[in-house]
């Protein structure tokens, strides 16, 4: 891979894609741009995401987490809430999962004002999934199969990207595990079994 840059931005690499196909963008291609540019900017722009909410220690009970605001009112806590990550990959394509760990178990189900939860409230249906790339299983076998250059760093690109998102995380919460493949090690799957990754149960797998 030839680039001006080991990480080109998302700008450059659409400006490739361009480029290389004569200033058309295939569909597939757009729809994970498009979620990446979107991801690119969660934390600064205005609409609310799970990823957000999580980060927002407004949201945390702080009784549980030996919290308190300090004289700048800003919330500290001296035990970070525990986390399990979850990479998933389905039909929709790629989702970042995470579940509250309390009292060492794995939580997957609402809580409400519960005095051990790491959160004042914890909505599975609306809190689990902190965000999507939309179409990246298919476009990721699509780049495997007869992708260009520009494909190959937009999967690059995205698995950075979710890296640098994890590492944010990291920051705030205790990780206890980060389960399955990140996106690198999904397309070296993909490579593996040539393309077949949807006949197997890999795509369920961790390495």
């Amino acid at each position: 891979m030839t680039s001006s840059s080991d990480k080109p931005s998302l700008k450059e690499i659409n400006a490739l894609k361009k480029k290389l196909n004569w200033g058309e963008i295939p569909a597939i291609y757009h729809l994970v741009s498009s979620s990446l540019s979107e991801l690119n900017g969660i934390l600064s722009h205005g609409f609310e995401s799970s990823y957000k909410t999580i980060l927002d220690r407004n949201t945390w009970n702080l009784n549980a987490l030996n919290g308190y605001k300090n004289s700048d009112g800003n919330i500290e806590v001296k035990t970070k809430p525990k986390l399990i990550l979850h990479h998933e990959y389905n039909d929709m394509g790629y989702e970042l999962l995470c579940y509250p760990v309390v009292d060492g178990e794995r939580v997957n189900h609402p809580l409400i004002h519960q005095s051990s939860s790491p959160f004042q409230l914890w909505l599975p249906e609306s809190m689990r999934m902190l965000f999507r790339i939309n179409s990246l299983v298919a476009f990721a076998i699509f780049t495997y199969q007869n992708g260009d250059e520009a494909d190959v760093m937009l999967i690059r690109y995205a698995h950075q990207l979710v890296e640098k998102l994890i590492g944010i995380l990291s920051e705030s919460f205790e990780l206890v595990e980060v389960e399955g493949y990140n996106i690198a090690q999904f397309y070296q799957e993909i490579d593996k079994r040539n393309g077949n990754i949807l006949q197997s149960n890999t795509i369920e797998g961790s390495p």
